[in-house]
């Protein structure tokens, strides 16, 4: 089996390859073990052997690093696997920061109607003494918080593509070159968003629909 060990320092591969093994550079066995003699290896790469079978070169790795119990054996879909897991850790991460993000601008919301609500005492007044119905009246306020909701996110969603876009062109060098937006996701990304703005309406909907018009149509 031909193999190869995986170094921070050494010669300089500038090649695709070396991009693709996550390090800038790439030795031979036989040069590591000449000019590195303190054998602090992260990763070894093991490439079969022409005739070799996976299960037969596993079994041959495994039984090499029997003396070395903290090393991990993993085969390229294992390997791939793992990187998906440590990226999926961090999406849920920001995932958890977005919950946190939305419980915010719930608050928000529900308090910026509200004060519209009381600085518009007088034309909600207005309009229930020409006829619109305390029913209507709370519509109005969930359909203004679900226009607010669902442009801010569809905001947040066009600035966070862009700098998806900009961090995937910043890291081509570290091999990091396809962008993949999620578009269903962004969607009920967008879609929750309109639905939590018209949870947010629902406190200061009751209120509007609860104003005394005689009260207000009189006050000065």
């Amino acid at each position: 089996m031909a193999r190869c060990r995986f170094h921070h320092a050494g010669f300089h591969e500038t090649g695709h390859k070396a991009r693709e093994l996550a390090s800038d550079y790439v030795l031979p066995l036989a040069a590591a073990e000449a000019n590195f003699p303190q054998q602090l290896d992260f990763q070894v790469y093991v490439k079969l052997a022409p005739g070799v079978s996976a299960t037969t070169g596993r079994h041959a790795v495994g039984s090499a690093l029997a003396a070395y119990p903290t090393a991990k054996l993993m085969d390229q879909a294992q390997y791939k696997q793992q990187q998906a897991s440590q990226a999926d850790q961090l999406l849920n991460l920001v995932y958890g920061l977005l919950a946190l993000a939305v419980i915010i601008a719930l608050i928000g919301i529900a308090n910026t109607l509200a004060l519209s609500i009381y600085e518009r005492t007088r034309e909600l007044g207005l309009l229930s003494a020409v006829g619109m119905t305390r029913g209507q009246l709370r519509s109005t306020v969930r359909s203004e918080s679900f226009i607010i909701s669902l442009l801010s996110a569809v905001e947040g969603l066009v600035v966070g593509v862009l700098f998806g876009w900009a961090t995937v062109a910043a890291l081509g060098s570290q091999g990091i070159t396809h962008l993949v937006v999620p578009v269903p996701q962004l969607l009920v990304v967008a879609m929750l968003a309109g639905l939590a703005g018209i949870v947010a309406a629902i406190a200061p909907g009751r209120r509007a629909g609860r104003l005394d018009v005689l009260r207000i149509v009189t006050a000065e």
